[in-house]
């Protein structure tokens, strides 16, 4: 598909880098696995983890949302990792059960309540896709990625997001049993991100709708997901999560930006890097009147360039 060339410039004169991939498969793996919340922003669960059909899922872990992540890695280009994929993530929502026995031994029985089963996503990866799998993935209605890796040299790791699709309909997928478990979204300790925007005024509306055709153009990249408590906006990783308080007419958003970078303003900004809250991200931006946007704008498109 698409194709992208790192150059050297120096002395005066461009030098192209050459960019790889690996033919065995398990080298890329291992590379991801050893590295994946650092590259992906995804906890390391499992390594070729058998299901109880006999199949065998690359890599699973656990997204900074709590969502569920299948991992599949594509060795040959006729390879149709995709449908694999799929057929391992409908089998982890048939059994997740076994998914939270996985993460409490792995991260612990808090980590194991709180999985959110509203978005749970596909990654490939690869070091090429072709034009059909971009047109099956558009065509399928789940949370897929594809991410294409080149090696240029042993110090350089290139990853770019393909392609990217989110359902936001599947925020419905978690079931009575599921949402019965104490500590769960959904179980009645908090509400929901869809209740509580069915209480927005049409203020509150008209605010959120100027902030998120903003973050959706900052590039072809950026992907919304609606979760169980949050709304996330990301890229490869989170950049934004945005929550709402309506008594108060306020729109709260966590952005990836360093507190200690910017100037505090009380009323706008805050450093929640030791408070415990819903989303990622150190800087929390409060926006309670639509001339707030145009000043969170520079700190917005800083945690995007980052993410």
């Amino acid at each position: 598909m698409s194709d992208i060339k790192l150059f050297r410039v120096g002395s005066g004169k461009v030098d192209e880098l050459v960019g790889t991939t690996d033919t065995v498969e398990k080298s890329v793996q291992t590379l991801f696995e050893r590295n994946l919340e650092a590259l992906l922003g995804v906890r390391f669960l499992a390594s070729e983890f058998v299901t109880s059909n006999g199949g065998r899922v690359d890599t699973l872990g656990l997204d900074e949302n709590g969502c569920p992540v299948i991992l599949e890695y594509k060795r040959a280009s006729n390879e149709n990792v995709i449908n694999q994929g799929l057929f391992y993530l409908d089998w982890l929502m048939d059994h997740r059960k076994d998914f939270q026995w996985l993460v409490m031994e792995k991260l612990g029985k808090e980590q194991a309540q709180t999985v959110d089963w509203s978005a749970p996503r596909l990654i490939c990866i690869a070091g090429d896709f072709n034009r059909y799998d971009d047109h099956a993935v558009k065509q399928i209605q789940r949370n897929i990625e594809l991410i294409r890796y080149r090696r240029f040299g042993p110090d350089l790791l290139m990853l770019d997001l393909l392609v990217a699709t989110s359902v936001k309909a599947q925020a419905a997928v978690v079931s009575s049993s599921q949402g019965s478990e104490p500590g769960l979204a959904g179980s009645g300790r908090y509400k929901t991100i869809s209740s509580v925007m069915e209480e927005l005024d049409a203020a509150m509306i008209d605010r959120f709708e100027a902030l998120r055709a903003y973050m959706l153009a900052l590039g072809d990249d950026v992907q919304e997901t609606k979760l169980q408590l949050y709304i996330a906006f990301k890229r490869i990783k989170n950049f934004a999560c945005v929550e709402f308080r309506p008594t108060a007419s306020k729109i709260l958003m966590f952005v990836k930006v360093d507190p200690s970078s910017v100037t505090l303003e009380p009323g706008f900004t805050r450093d929640v890097s030791n408070l415990g809250h819903f989303g990622t991200g150190d800087l929390e931006i409060t926006l309670t009147k639509p001339e707030d946007l145009e000043r969170a704008m520079p700190l917005i498109k800083l945690s995007y360039e980052n993410s």
